[in-house]
């Protein structure tokens, strides 16, 4: 029998790793004897991935790369961040109690991220929580990404989970056309990784903290309550 189940973005959303991401990206700036990023203005490029981050970092400091020196520099930030895992990565205030919430009233938990599946197991098992998700899929699990709603869908299915008792947690543009493209209820944090203010991309509900994330939110959004 399918469960209802929890899903949740990774970066940004449960887990806070940009200190790590912002130092892989310095580690590739000092290879261009650049000073280190500015945290304030490069956190919000932290969701969209290392190519974005790198090249933001470098444009601002007036370097244009080829596509051949960002390959290589996508390397070595990915070299970097994988040898430091899982470094100063916390989960958000609330959120392991959450995990707990819905996995003691019988829900599936699954992770659906455009971080690599490898760095995504690799940075869960670090912090000691990768068996609290019964899936963990990421942006080569399959052929297709985020916004590409079948990367949510297939998630969903591949943790035994209910799409019509489904519930995405995510941070961003991206997650929120992702949840709305699978006919997914979305829950937005505003506290992660974007440029665009969370309440102009029209999820069901914004929450601050994880405490606001309650079953009876859940059971409202997916309009179904779980028989115990």
């Amino acid at each position: 029998m399918l469960k209802p189940i929890i899903v949740f973005d990774l970066d940004g959303t449960l887990v806070d790793t940009a200190p790590d991401l912002l130092e892989s990206l310095n580690h590739c700036l000092k290879a261009g004897d650049l000073p280190d990023a500015d945290p304030a203005k490069l956190r919000r490029y932290v969701g969209h991935g290392a190519r974005v981050m790198i090249n933001k970092a470098y444009t601002g400091h007036g370097k244009e790369l080829s596509e051949q020196e960002l390959d290589e520099l996508v390397a070595l930030f990915l070299e970097h961040y994988s040898s430091n895992m899982p470094g100063a990565a916390r989960v958000f205030p609330g959120g392991m109690e959450a995990i707990e919430r819905f996995a003691d009233r019988g829900y599936r938990l699954a992770i659906c991220t455009n971080k690599f599946e490898g760095l995504s197991v690799k940075l869960l098992e670090g912090m000691g929580i990768a068996d609290r998700f019964v899936s963990i899929c990421g942006s080569d699990t399959f052929s297709f990404r985020k916004p590409d709603p079948r990367h949510l869908t297939q998630t969903i299915l591949r943790a035994g989970g209910d799409p019509d008792r489904a519930v995405m947690i995510g941070d961003s543009k991206t997650d929120v056309d992702t949840a709305k493209a699978a006919g997914i209820p979305v829950v937005a944090v505003d506290f992660g990784y974007t440029e665009i203010p969370v309440n102009v991309l029209g999820p069901n509900r914004i929450i601050s903290h994880f405490d606001e994330l309650t079953l009876s939110m859940v059971e409202q959004l997916t309009g179904a309550v779980l028989q115990m």
